[in-house]
């Protein structure tokens, strides 16, 4: 596997597409209990690759699909609810279609992020790359970098009940 230095924050990841690990400058460079957590997460997105993780296969295969319906599902839904008609309609129901798969992309995430993470701890663990005291700032450091992710699955799911109900109202108008 080929690993890259890249530019920006928190842009750190593992391409399944190409076998690149990519830290950033910061991780790449740094001695951080925190460089070496995320360095050790996204080897651990490497690792599942490598197992053919089922999870991580299942969110590559949706990328490209929930790309493009994020981008389109906010817009078409909104046209279809200012413009109050029978057509509008199933533009409404296309927006909140599309931003599903999203939120289906959201949750899928969890697993492999969560796993990544645990795949994390026990290469630290059996290789003996970090002391005991090391190791509870490296879990400390994934557990909130997981936490991120519950948050943006939750907010996702709310968003889509809300797009649920106000399409709900409005077609009730």
């Amino acid at each position: 596997m080929q690993v890259e230095r890249i530019d920006g924050v928190l842009s750190d990841n593992y391409d399944p597409r190409t076998r690149v690990l990519r830290l950033s400058a910061g991780v790449y460079d740094g001695a951080s209990i925190a460089s070496v957590g995320v360095a050790a997460h996204e080897t651990g997105h490497a690792l599942q690759h490598a197992a053919h993780y089922a999870p991580l296969w299942l969110r590559s295969t949706i990328v490209p699909v929930a790309q493009f319906g994020s981008f389109l599902a906010w817009p078409l839904f909104f046209i279809g609810f200012l413009f109050h008609s029978g057509a509008s309609w199933p533009l409404m129901e296309l927006g909140i279609l599309f931003y599903s798969v999203s939120v289906a992309f959201t949750l899928v995430t969890l697993p492999v992020e969560f796993d990544a993470s645990g795949r994390a701890m026990r290469a630290l663990t059996s290789e003996g790359l970090v002391t005991s005291d090391e190791l509870t700032g490296v879990r400390a450091m994934l557990s909130a970098a997981a936490l991120t992710y519950v948050a943006a699955a939750a907010t996702a799911v709310l968003e889509l009940a809300r797009l649920l109900l106000l399409a709900n109202m409005r077609r009730e108008d």
